[in-house]
């Protein structure tokens, strides 16, 4: 179980794992093992009180992201909870240093690394937004215009996916784009183009195409740059792991563009999300009005083209 405390700033509550235990000089979520019998909730507060000397009351948490993890030959089931309420002042009773951070000023890779998926849970916004596909290359400006708007009504994520224009063109409207998405906190996701967004840097980054992942070992770009995959079944889920911050996972239902293809439905979204070790978004048929149903079923929230723009 991880408690995964935000203070009225936004700040969330970081704890020093100590000399001699595993991972020992990583940073956590604070947190701890359930007992043979003991509730997860019941765990969460228990181990809170214990490690910080605060209470927690199980209703006022809010469920966040399960992560399944190996360490070695050590499986785990990390389940994140986020409370903003609590009664004390947190405190280290376990000789733990600790820290408060805005989610956007951590650095992810001191982490530990099955805390890394909950930090971008907390940074990733639940709509994702991606041009669609039949954009003309004539378009540029129109398209320029619309990003623009969309950053400026609160949206933070957005894919600029134009298969009908040259790869030059869509790095230079990136480039344009750039100042005003790091103004805005948000992100511009270049569509399997990772040396583009090597060159561009801080506001920019990748939506590795499905097809793209069997070619990685690694991830493709540093952990400043936001990294997303495509997936489409487990397999792919599971590459997506050391590839990337995150994964958008469809068809959940049918689409006009791909009328042939089964849609999963919700039931198998969510056994595959749950079983995926970073924040799925539910792609193909989705709308923002969906986003509670995507959340429900243990997704990090909706993605989609027409309905986003």
């Amino acid at each position: 179980m991880a408690g995964v405390l935000r203070d009225a700033h936004g700040r969330v509550l970081l704890a020093q794992r100590p000399e001699g235990k595993h991972l020992a000089g990583f940073w956590e979520f604070p947190g701890g093992k359930c007992e043979l019998g003991e509730s997860p909730q019941c765990a969460l507060a228990r181990e809170l009180r214990e490690e910080l000397d605060i209470d927690v009351s199980t209703g006022d948490g809010t469920p966040l992201i399960r992560i399944p993890w190996h360490y070695s030959e050590r499986p785990l089931l990390l389940d994140a909870w986020q409370f903003v309420r609590w009664r004390g002042t947190p405190a280290s009773l376990e000789g733990q240093a600790l820290q408060w951070c805005l989610p956007a000023e951590v650095d992810l890779a001191m982490l530990a690394p099955a805390d890394r998926p909950i930090l971008q849970a907390l940074r990733l916004p639940m709509l994702y937004a991606i041009t669609p596909a039949d954009a003309a290359s004539n378009h540029v400006r129109i398209w320029h215009a619309r990003v623009v708007a969309a950053l400026e009504r609160g949206v933070r994520l957005i894919q600029l996916r134009f298969p009908l224009w040259s790869v030059e063109q869509v790095r230079a409207l990136a480039a344009e784009l750039q100042p005003q998405a790091v103004q805005h906190g948000a992100c511009l996701l270049l569509n399997g183009d990772i040396e583009g967004a090597r060159q561009l840097g801080a506001g920019v980054g990748v939506q590795l195409r499905s097809a793209q992942l069997p070619t990685l070992r690694e991830r493709p770009l540093s952990w400043s740059q936001l990294v997303g995959t495509s997936c489409h079944d487990a397999l792919q889920l599971a590459a997506s792991v050391q590839l990337a911050d995150f994964a958008t996972l469809s068809p959940v239902a049918p689409t006009a563009s791909h009328p042939g293809t089964p849609a999963l439905g919700w039931g198998s979204f969510k056994a595959l999300t749950e079983a995926a070790a970073l924040p799925v978004y539910a792609l193909g048929g989705m709308a923002p009005a969906l986003t509670d149903d995507a959340r429900q079923h243990g997704g990090q929230g909706v993605a989609g083209i027409g309905a986003f723009w």
